[in-house]
């Protein structure tokens, strides 16, 4: 995601003076970023009908959230496969902005077995590290509990990955969204190191940092999130927080959510249902 230079209401200049003033909230009070810019007098006075990234597209009027109902998730996949597609993630099962952990609770053992697309024998059951599936080593073991975990980027409202870029390449918008200005990023891979989720990596073709932006170019016209759409179960909810009708508001509403590793305090706008505390 870029944002134009030519033209439109957030100019490099704003976003530097704004995220500089964001992030001394977040270092000395814990600010939510979404707060912080949306009271910002000269952004509040440049959004709407022309705010970035669209002309049409008001992001005062959003607060995008994802949830994720683990008692759902029949880890097929397909989340995967439609993100790298969407998004150009190379093809192979090392690079991804959304993945899948199958957690299994053999009987007789406290602690769950976790893997994910990328294990090297997940890897030699698909026959291709272009393609993606679980293999069925637990075929003959006794499971006494077992369930699939999509991950991704959690858009957190405090983001360690904003406060540890030297260049202001990752920046969050107004609508909640954390993004990666390629044109700025320097790949030093500091936000890399700095999420706790393990959820960005380096692309080593573009050398800059790369993650999911919950699709933002589809969302910001009114379309859902790829992974969101291929997803047979629906096991993947989102939508905006500021309408009470919309689906990721009644899940929020209806289930008692987690989000994962709550103690970080980057506060993540990515709500789960039927995990336990081994998740993290």
């Amino acid at each position: 995601m870029t944002r134009e230079k030519s033209k439109g209401k957030f100019g490099r200049r704003l976003f530097l003076r704004v995220t500089a003033k964001a992030l001394a909230g977040v270092v000395g009070g814990g600010v939510v970023f979404a707060e912080s810019l949306a009271q910002d007098e000269h952004i509040s006075g440049n959004v709407g009908a022309n705010s970035f990234p669209t002309e049409d597209y008001d992001w005062t009027e959003h607060r995008w959230a994802y949830g994720i109902d683990a008692t759902r998730c029949i880890g097929c996949l397909r989340c995967v496969e439609a993100c790298k597609t969407e998004n150009g993630v190379q093809q192979d099962a090392h690079h991804f902005r959304t993945w899948v952990e199958r957690y299994v609770y053999l009987e007789g053992e406290e602690k769950p077995r976790v893997d994910s697309h990328h294990d090297p024998r997940n890897i030699a059951a698909s026959g291709s590290e272009g393609k993606y599936r679980f293999d069925n080593r637990y075929k003959d073991a006794k499971v006494s509990k077992a369930f699939f975990v999509p991950k991704m980027c959690n858009q957190c409202q405090n983001p360690s990955c904003v406060q540890v870029c030297p260049v202001g390449a990752t920046f969050r918008t107004v609508d909640g969204v954390v993004l990666i200005d390629q044109t700025y990023c320097i790949g030093c891979e500091y936000c890399v190191q700095a999420c706790p989720y393990g959820a960005r990596y380096f692309n080593e073709l573009t050398r800059t940092s790369d993650k999911c932006t919950w699709c933002y170019h589809r969302i910001t016209k009114g379309l859902q999130p790829a992974c969101v759409e291929v997803c047979p179960v629906e096991a993947r909810i989102f939508g905006n927080l500021n309408d009470p009708s919309s689906d990721i508001s009644k899940f929020v509403e209806e289930n008692r959510v987690q989000v994962l590793k709550p103690d970080t305090g980057n506060g993540p706008t990515c709500f789960y249902v039927g995990i336990d505390k081994e998740v993290t």
